[in-house]
């Protein structure tokens, strides 16, 4: 596994001299609930300093404080859950679950087949009074319905999803679990699932591996990139994986992995999928890394935010 090489940087999309307003990306962040607010702020926060419009669809509570907010992203749209698809179309990329509840699953499939719930119309799904079943059939319709679309997929979304959701979208997609949801997703490997190369696998056989070859083996076999957050990120397509080493302990603070996903998703709005993960991750790490050059462990997401900008200037135009 070879380490990130930083001249990938010099890869990244700049704006030309001359764009117009929307030319340089369009990002839509699905995330937040009545409980967790600040989680899709900072995503969509980040995103805002990169590309040109970022569009933002949450439950109406807390629609009414990113509202209440907007001056952290002045060229943002609120967008109400109903009117979500004709927003879906407009953007170059969705990062999709930071900030969204997450249910025992086995509540939902009970709750399903007992009331027979079909959601098959969006407004349907809206009206779930449990947000973490929400959070289910959400994530489920949005990524059947639009499988040609890049997703960045996070946290609630990312533990509620289906492993079998994942093959239609044909490699189009970054999923950025932390080492503990990189367990949940592994739990739901199906013992006889056959793998791209026609052989079956089985949990313990995954299981007895090194987690970097985990990691591998997953995003092979799922046809996804896996953009695992740690002390080192491994980052890994169906055919290559990259170890990114930096950051401190500063940067388990809450909020950090939502600013990655929403960096994740703002590269991808004009970068293929493989680079827009790879260069956030080693960017994320560097701005942590400066941070503690100057305040120490001591700073927080927003903190984060703000600093991912100068490293950026600094690693992209500058160097």
């Amino acid at each position: 596994m070879e380490n990130f090489d930083t001249r990938l940087l010099k890869r990244l999309y700049l704006p030309p001299a001359g764009s117009h307003k929307g030319q340089n990306g369009k990002l839509l962040v699905i995330g937040g609930s009545h409980l967790f607010h600040a989680a899709s702020l900072w995503a969509l926060t980040i995103a805002s300093r990169i590309v040109d419009m970022v569009f933002y669809s949450s439950v109406p509570e807390n629609n009414q404080v990113i509202t209440e907010a907007k001056r952290e992203f002045r060229n943002g749209i609120i967008v109400p859950r109903d009117d979500l698809e004709d927003y879906i179309k407009e953007a170059d990329c969705v990062v999709l679950g930071p900030g969204m509840l997450r249910i025992d699953k086995s509540k939902v499939k009970s709750r399903k087949s007992k009331a027979q719930i079909k959601n098959q119309k969006l407004q349907e799904i809206n009206a779930l009074e449990d947000e973490g079943e929400q959070t289910y059939y959400l994530t489920k319709y949005l990524l059947e319905k639009y499988p040609e679309k890049k997703w960045v997929i996070d946290a609630g979304a990312l533990q509620m999803m289906e492993l079998e959701w994942l093959r239609p979208l044909k490699g189009m997609v970054v999923l950025t679990p932390h080492v503990g949801e990189f367990e949940v997703l592994r739990s739901k490997i199906n013992p006889s699932t056959k793998l791209r190369t026609g052989d079956q696998r089985s949990k313990t056989q995954i299981k007895n591996k090194k987690l970097e070859e985990q990691v591998e083996i997953f995003a092979k076999d799922y046809n996804c990139i896996i953009l695992l957050k740690g002390r080192e990120d491994v980052v890994c397509s169906p055919d290559k994986c990259i170890r990114v080493a930096g950051g401190n302990a500063g940067m388990t603070k809450g909020g950090t992995g939502d600013v990655l996903a929403g960096l994740v998703g703002a590269f991808a709005c004009k970068n293929d999928l493989w680079l827009s993960a790879i260069a956030a991750s080693y960017i994320n790490k560097k701005a942590g890394d400066s941070l503690f050059e100057k305040v120490g462990y001591y700073f927080n997401a927003s903190d984060l935010v703000d600093e991912i900008p100068r490293v950026m200037k600094e690693l992209i135009i500058e160097n």
